[in-house]
């Protein structure tokens, strides 16, 4: 099949996958073989191929925003043919306390896709049978794809927050997970305050119905009851908890954070306000998600890739030339 394939991490600018043939995977035990669709292109995928995680193969296939049809491995809940989901989230111990409890996004086993096993920029993926989703007939390969990160990190991003129905909530930062909670708020009737750097994400969050919107670090012009920050950026944290109300609380959204400044406590934190981080997703999320997804028709912003362009999609994600989510289709 033919991969795009990371050797050593360095800048995207410097072409850091290759497009190569390698062998097919074969089907294990408990897994299912997919021939992939659509494959969504995600920040973490940046951090990974330029080296903010650390790696853990020597060559991985990126990529942890699959849509594929089973072709091999098939079960009686999982059929020849099925169209099925992929995450990040690719596989947990199912026996630590963590799991036990319900918080398997914590476990200290845990496998993620395109990071710790071959992901989807590829024409062929494995995937475990039991992480892996059936998708509504109404999600189609291409509007399917970004949810399966972006959207899901997303929707948990907003639990982790403690969004309720009607509430004011600040989306800090407006790439491909942002402009889909940015949906799922306006359909639980909140008002959605957007601050963010780039005109054409401004624009785009203005169009999608957002209350308000202004500069990356700008303050909103009320207090907030939630907040949640998308970029990976400890100035913006700051920003976002200088919004809240007493009481309030901002989820951070990012796998990998440049810093914390040095902030005032008494001004910023007091008051019972809250930071918290979120880490992963669990299965709980996702179908939740795409259950919701399904019901309010939400249909991510695209932008379409093949696979000899992965260079040049994560590049896109870089320096956010595309509004909403990039896309690599094989």
């Amino acid at each position: 099949m033919k991969a795009a394939i990371l050797g050593s991490p360095r800048l995207v600018s410097e072409r850091p996958l290759q497009i190569v043939d390698v062998a097919d995977p074969r089907v294990q035990s408990g897994h299912v073989l997919l021939r992939v669709r659509a494959c969504g292109v995600c920040r973490t995928d940046l951090h990974i191929v330029e080296g903010e995680l650390p790696p853990k193969q020597l060559r991985i296939i990126p990529g942890h925003q699959i849509v594929g049809e089973v072709v091999d491995g098939a079960t009686s809940d999982l059929p020849i043919g099925s169209r099925v989901g992929v995450s990040w989230l690719n596989g947990t111990d199912g026996t630590c306390v963590y799991c036990r409890k319900g918080m398997e996004n914590l476990c200290d086993s845990i496998v993620f896709t395109g990071y710790s096993v071959a992901g989807g920029y590829a024409e062929y993926a494995l995937a475990r049978n039991d992480f892996v989703f059936p998708l509504p007939a109404s999600l189609d390969d291409l509007h399917a794809a970004p949810l399966l990160c972006a959207g899901i990190i997303g929707f948990r991003s907003l639990r982790v927050a403690g969004v309720e129905p009607g509430e004011r909530v600040g989306l800090f930062g407006f790439g491909a997970s942002a402009h889909l909670a940015i949906a799922v708020l306006r359909a639980w009737r909140c008002e959605v305050y957007v601050s963010t750097r780039g005109e054409s994400h401004r624009r785009l969050a203005d169009s999608l119905g957002a209350t308000w919107v202004g500069s990356e670090t700008e303050k909103p012009p009320v207090q907030l009851d939630r907040a949640v920050t998308f970029a990976p950026s400890g100035d913006v944290v700051i920003a976002a908890l200088a919004s809240l109300r007493k009481g309030g609380v901002v989820a951070i959204n990012a796998i990998h954070l440049d810093r914390i400044p040095q902030f005032d406590y008494d001004s910023l934190l007091w008051g019972e306000r809250q930071l918290r981080s979120v880490a992963n997703m669990t299965r709980a999320d996702a179908r939740d998600f795409l259950e919701l997804a399904a019901q309010i028709g939400l249909q991510p912003k695209v932008t379409v890739f093949s696979l000899d362009q992965a260079n040049e999609a994560l590049m896109a994600v870089k320096h956010d030339a595309v509004d909403g989510a990039a896309v690599i289709v094989p």
